[in-house]
């Protein structure tokens, strides 16, 4: 489970990088028709994001995942 969060998460950030690349990119095309490449590496992200935490939601519901961490109390 956790290689699959490692994964969605470089995923996420590939997204934000590409979205980022096509921003500088478009800005330099003046004159020309701007391409929605951005927007769609943005909502690429977004859907990433909401897939993981519904992901991380339904792990924890089904058991496959277990939160650990400090005890309450220390």
């Amino acid at each position: 489970m956790k290689t699959v969060i490692v994964i969605a998460f470089i995923a996420i950030l590939s997204a934000l990088a590409f979205a980022g690349v096509a921003m500088i990119r478009n800005r330099e095309a003046e004159g020309r028709p701007k391409k929605p490449t951005m927007m769609r590496a943005l909502a690429l992200r977004v859907a990433l994001s909401v897939a993981l935490f519904l992901g991380i939601l339904l792990a924890y519901k089904l058991g496959w995942i277990v939160p650990t961490g400090v005890p309450a109390g220390r």
